[in-house]
């Protein structure tokens, strides 16, 4: 669906994407993870066929964007990180007079909002104006809209940015929807545990360069460890507790408020800092997660 090889986009002497090799195949979820900065925007814009690469090479549906950008777009589906609805229209306005932007028939994109309102849990509101609907509604019905040419590809930019988690869940399982029927998903976000549960692969970029590829459990595997155990100390007591558990684990890292050991059995972990005299305030036994991955790879440092 899509493959990308070297691919590189340039600001001026600002390089967003740095040689980027990305392959998408039909029918999956693809995930873009990375801080701000890293290049996931300017690589989702390229595949949209909304910005010209600088370099490299790229196809989309197995088609040039640089000579044949309308057919591509035509046979997409884009949901923005920010929703741009028409306010003022209903609900089932704005997905019809989207459908004659694709020069749909009146009578097809009539049947088509009727479709993707139940779709997306709207057919009571459909007749309401768009501006008083709730956060959730309204992103509901910015995916809804996205489908209305019945997209090969679709392209998620933080698809559920500021929802509250009942709504969060609600469009996940939209999407698995989408999926089961052979929508292929790109998706930008922030939440690792949206990425774990919606993404088949995924890349980490940082810096304009993808430094990690693979499903989440394999990207877990391979950089981070089966479990991590916290302990928590009062702020500034945890730096004398790093001496007695430092070789308990096979790797060590010191927060402010904690200390994080990631092994293979965070319980016996446990058992020997208490033998040793380190008596944290409390402790927790959780295992490995993409965000664990994530802050290895690109850092806790604030990027702006």
């Amino acid at each position: 669906m899509v493959s990308a090889k070297a691919l590189v986009k340039r600001f001026g002497d600002f390089e967003a994407v740095r040689g980027v090799d990305v392959h998408v195949r039909q029918g999956e979820a693809f995930g873009f993870l990375g801080p701000n900065g890293a290049g996931k925007s300017s690589t989702m814009r390229m595949i949209a066929c909304v910005s010209p690469r600088t370099d490299g090479d790229l196809s989309v549906l197995g088609m040039d964007p640089d000579l044949a950008g309308p057919r591509i777009r035509a046979r997409l589906g884009v949901v923005p990180q920010q929703d741009n609805l028409d306010n003022e229209l209903t609900v089932r306005q704005n997905l019809q007079v989207y459908g004659r932007y694709f020069g749909l028939s009146r009578a097809h994109v009539r049947a088509k909002a009727e479709e993707l309102m139940e779709f997306a849990q709207l057919t009571e509101r459909a007749d309401q104006e768009v501006e008083p609907l709730s956060g959730g509604m309204k992103r509901r019905l910015t995916i809804a809209r996205s489908l209305v040419n019945d997209p090969e590809l679709l392209l998620l930019d933080e698809p559920t940015t500021g929802l509250d988690p009942q709504a969060r869940h609600l469009l996940w399982d939209r999407l698995f929807r989408l999926k089961s029927r052979g929508v292929t998903l790109i998706i930008t976000t922030h939440y690792m545990d949206e990425a774990e549960q919606l993404c088949d692969r995924l890349v980490v970029m940082d810096g304009g360069r993808i430094v990690a590829e693979g499903s989440p459990a394999e990207l877990i595997a391979r950089h981070s460890t089966r479990e991590v155990l916290e302990l928590r100390f009062p702020p500034g007591e945890q730096q004398a507790a790093v001496a007695g558990v430092e070789d308990l684990a096979d790797r060590v890292e010191v927060l402010p408020d904690r200390i994080l050991l990631y092994t293979a059995a965070g319980e016996t972990a446990l058992e020997q800092a208490h033998a040793r005299g380190v008596r944290p305030v409390s402790s927790l036994v959780r295992r490995s997660t993409l965000e664990d991955v994530f802050l290895r790879l690109t850092g806790r440092t604030l990027v702006d």
